[in-house]
């Protein structure tokens, strides 16, 4: 039996009050602005997206910047013996190196330039040149020269490749560049960045007695600019 309240009045299930006049016209206007602003802001990025793709066109069909290109056309190993008591590596490298800078409107900072030489994935020199800077559609030769001795020591597959290009008389030498670098368009300088340039795959011989030398690779020799 239903219980009956102290009045003799029954209540059922309470129903909840009605919603104010407006309610839902109200919510559905606040999702749509919502949704305005979403695609307000859509069409924005779109628009500035476009406009910097413009500007990039437009820039790269005004300046035409291209890489700077370094090339080994000369390079001569008079000196490459590793004693195995002490470990020693005694060396007497000097290349020839011209750096072109191909672009019409762009200058260039080279504020450090370092030289590493290396054998077999192993540094044994490195030597640091001058800092230049380079106009427009300009070369420069750059002479690094790797001469001394260093301490490395080669595990038994590395003496035994070692061994036998002493034998063939050919040594595979690395040469890297690592450079900080501005670049100048106008009275505008970029940031100082740091590509790295690799002269990979030089196969030099011994220079002979008097001062020829056969080389197994051939020169010009382009090197691999990276940024």
């Amino acid at each position: 039996m239903a219980e009956q309240p102290l009045n003799g009045a029954f209540y059922g299930p309470s129903v909840p009050p009605p919603a104010p006049k407006g309610y839902f016209r109200r919510r559905g206007h606040s999702r749509g602005c919502c949704c305005c602003l979403l695609s307000f802001f859509v069409k924005v990025i779109i628009a500035l997206i476009v406009i910097l793709g413009i500007a990039a066109l437009i820039f790269w069909l005004i300046v035409r910047p291209r890489s700077i290109k370094f090339h080994v056309t000369q390079a001569t190993l008079s000196r490459f013996e590793h004693t195995s008591p002490d470990n020693l590596l005694r060396y007497n490298l000097s290349l020839t190196v011209p750096v072109r800078n191909p672009n019409k409107r762009i200058g260039v900072y080279y504020d450090r330039i370092e030289a590493h030489a290396y054998y077999d994935g192993k540094r044994f020199s490195s030597t640091r040149l001058t800092p230049f800077y380079q106009g427009h559609k300009n070369t420069t030769v750059l002479r690094p020269m790797f001469q001394g001795q260093n301490f490395v020591i080669f595990n038994a597959g590395e003496s035994r490749t070692y061994n036998e290009q002493t034998i063939a008389g050919v040594y595979d030498i690395e040469i890297k560049f690592r450079l900080r670098v501005r670049f100048k368009l106008g009275d505008l300088k970029t940031r100082r960045i740091k590509p790295k340039v690799n002269c990979d795959d030089l196969r030099l011989p011994l220079s002979t007695l008097n001062g020829t030398t056969t080389f197994s690779t051939i020169l010009p020799l382009k090197c691999d600019f990276d940024f």
